[in-house]
C-alpha cells in the first residue's frame, strides 16, 4: 500500500504521520509539482493523497496549485482518500465549491482546538475529547465545501477541520 504526499517547499514532510503509515505497513512517495519541469504523478497508483502546508494562498495564481486543485477534483471522483494539512485544506475545501479567504485573525503558535459534536463518531477523530492543544501557522481560512461537516473550532478560528464524504478531509492544524 502506498500514498502520495504533494509538498509546496522543499522542507515540508509528512513528519509524525509517517511513523503512524509505517506501522501499518504504507509507504510515502512525495510530489513536488512546484518544481519547475515536475511531471505530474499518475495518482491512480496510489492509495490516497496527503497535500501538505505552504506559505503561498489557495488563490494564489500558481499553475503548480491549479494542477493540484485538479488532482484532488479526479481523486475525489475516483473515491480516493485525501487529506488535507494547513494549505492542503485549504485546496481541497476550494476544489470542493468551498471558499477561500482571509481569516479574520491569523493564528500561529499553539491553540486549543474545540471538536464538534460530529467528531466524537468520526472516524479521524473520535476519542478526542478535548480540547486539544494543536500548533497552527495560518492566515487563510476556508468556509465549508458543500455537503462537508465541521470538526473542529478554535477561538480564532471558526474552521479548523472538516469532512466530506467519508474519507476526505482537511485540518488546519498539526498535532503536537
Amino acid at each position: 500500500m502506498k500514498v502520495l504526499a504533494f509538498r509546496h517547499v522543499p522542507f515540508e514532510g509528512i513528519g509524525r504521520i509517517a511513523p503512524l503509515l509505517e506501522n501499518r505497513g504504507i509507504a510515502c512517495d512525495y510530489a513536488d509539482l512546484y518544481v519547475d519541469g515536475a511531471t505530474t504523478p499518475d495518482i491512480a497508483a496510489y492509495h490516497g493523497l496527503i497535500f501538505l502546508g505552504g506559505p503561498m494562498s489557495a488563490n494564489d495564481p500558481l499553475p503548480y496549485l491549479d494542477r493540484e486543485r485538479a488532482l484532488i477534483a479526479e481523486a475525489v471522483e475516483r473515491g480516493q482518500p485525501l487529506l488535507g494539512i494547513c494549505l492542503g485544506s485549504q485546496l481541497i475545501a476550494r476544489s470542493l465549491g468551498g471558499d477561500v479567504h482571509r481569516n479574520p485573525q491569523r493564528e500561529i503558535g499553539w491553540f486549543d482546538l474545540e471538536f464538534t459534536d460530529l467528531a466524537a463518531n468520526d472516524g479521524l477523530f473520535s476519542g478526542i475529547p478535548g480540547p486539544e492543544t494543536v500548533f497552527h501557522w495560518h492566515s487563510d481560512t476556508w468556509e465549508l465545501p458543500p455537503g462537508a461537516v465541521r470538526l473542529a473550532s478554535s477561538k480564532a478560528c471558526k474552521n479548523q477541520a472538516f469532512r466530506a464524504g467519508s474519507n476526505v478531509y482537511g485540518m488546519q492544524f498539526t498535532w503536537k
